[in-house]
């Protein structure tokens, strides 16, 4: 049977242009529906990863220079800087991205259809454009990957005046003074952190007993103890009833509640930020209609090679639920391609192998098993650390917030897990990734020169801190270092 092309994808978000580009290199004819020119490359250009780390690397500028030079009238950031001055650095960012990402379509000769696709078969889409015009093609491959929006609240509405989410909340005019936060996951953290860095005072309303609970514990503790000393007051195990504006106070009131103290509390704010679960993209698509099966939340269900319950048909990226990081979207879209036209389609993607980056300030990054996981599968392992405070790059950088943990095997000094909260940890994760995935211990920083002075020298400060602390744990450990 002859297509109109090779494979159709819906959504071109990480997932989907990850798919386009690797279905040409295998000379395969690609479509690429998205609903308008503007959202050519999904929230992750767009609304989402791009603009909300602009956001925050001009946030992080201008708390650095404040922070170090001061302002000899004490104002706040927010006093000094217009938030027309902060979109005046993030816009030229987005703009070369969305060039970027136009120039590598037109590049690899990727066609695209503009339009709300809908599934009719396992070899047709219907594209409805903005006028509602209709039309159909076919391909041998269709690729889900229409990614995810926040859920919509049931106590308030999301007005994007007064009550943000996190599209809304980066077309702001100007730096609030007050901002309440409603939601405790990772975006919560790195737009708190970001406004607070600009001189606003944040308050989270949590709805779960703790911010990030799969952290690991030190982490998590030197967390906290920044968010203390950034002024950001959380208040966990709390649910919202309702928000109002009070003309005579000029500002906007949250009502709420929390399992610890029976009493309705409320708190003053300029914006509210919702910031609440997920859901994905998919009700829209038809797949009801062709057998395409869900899970109870909507995602699509996928095996092991991204292939749905229909043949043929392929999910990938936020539209598939957890992990939901772009990161992970690039290699789902890749394999997907590889698995459609005969590549290989080799890759560690599993929870473990995945690194995490959450971009607050500081950033926050892990791989494997924390040493709580460790404990509970049993596995004898000992941990080493290196505290910013120590490192020399730190001091010159002014950032000496943070630490970077090891944990590794006692029997034989592999590696199992890294996690860090610093400046840089995102990048820093890297590293302790290559030698997990060629299965090596804590020998390889200890052995090898690592440039002075780096954030990177961290790694080998952690090593010499767990082989002391294994050294001095018993006899058993001391030849460690002279096995090969």
């Amino acid at each position: 049977m002859k297509f109109d092309y090779d494979v159709i994808i819906i959504g071109s978000g990480p997932a989907g242009f990850s798919c386009a580009m690797q279905s040409t290199k295998f000379g395969k004819k690609v479509l690429i529906v998205e609903a308008s020119d503007h959202e050519l490359g999904g929230t992750w250009i767009s609304t989402g990863t791009v603009p909300s780390k602009a956001l925050r690397a001009a946030a992080k500028l201008i708390h650095s220079f404040h922070s170090q030079f001061g302002d000899e009238t004490g104002r706040k950031p927010f006093e000094r800087f217009r938030m027309e001055d902060i979109m005046k650095y993030k816009t030229p960012i987005l703009e070369n991205k969305t060039r970027q990402f136009v120039d590598d379509i037109i590049k690899n000769k990727v066609n695209t259809a503009r339009g709300w696709g809908r599934i009719l078969d396992a070899n047709h889409v219907e594209v409805t454009d903005q006028v509602g015009k209709k039309v159909t093609y076919s391909a041998e491959f269709v690729l889900i990957s229409t990614g995810s929006r926040p859920e919509t609240p049931k106590q308030f509405t999301v007005d994007h005046k007064t009550v943000l989410d996190y599209t809304s909340i980066l077309k702001l005019t100007h730096i609030p003074r007050r901002l309440v936060i409603i939601g405790g996951g990772i975006i919560a953290l790195e737009f708190a952190t970001t406004f607070s860095a600009l001189g606003t005072r944040v308050t989270i309303l949590n709805d779960k007993d703790q911010l990030l609970s799969f952290l690991d514990h030190e982490i998590k503790e030197s967390l906290d103890k920044t968010l203390k000393k950034r002024t950001i007051q959380i208040i966990n195990n709390s649910s919202i009833l309702h928000i109002t504006e009070n003309d005579l106070r000029n500002c906007n009131e949250v009502f709420f509640k929390t399992t610890d103290e029976d009493r309705v509390q409320v708190t003053e704010t300029d914006h509210v930020l919702y910031v609440g679960t997920k859901i994905p993209n998919t009700e829209k698509l038809g797949l009801d209609s062709i057998g395409v099966k869900l899970d109870e939340k909507g995602h699509v269900i996928v095996d092991k090679m991204y292939q749905s319950s229909v043949p043929g048909i392929y999910a990938a990226g936020d539209v598939i639920g957890q992990p939901s990081l772009a990161s992970a979207s690039f290699l789902q879209g890749r394999l997907t391609a590889s698995h459609m036209f005969g590549g290989s389609g080799d890759a560690s993607t599993g929870s473990r192998d995945l690194p995490y980056g959450i971009y607050s300030i500081p950033e926050i990054s892990g791989i494997g098993l924390t040493e709580e996981q460790a404990t509970e599968l049993g596995i004898d392992v000992t941990v080493g650390r290196a505290y910013l405070s120590s490192l020399t790059r730190a001091y010159l950088n002014h950032e000496t917030d943070g630490v970077l943990k090891l944990v590794f095997r006692s029997d034989n000094l592999k590696l199992v897990g890294v996690h860090i909260i610093s400046e840089q940890a995102s990048d820093l994760i890297h590293l302790g990734q290559a030698v997990m995935a060629f299965e090596g211990n804590i020998k390889y920083f200890i052995e090898r020169v690592l440039n002075y002075p780096t954030y990177s020298e961290a790694y080998k400060v952690a090593a010499f801190n767990g082989l002391n602390r294994l050294h001095k744990a018993g006899e058993k450990y001391r030849n460690l270092l002279d096995k090969e």
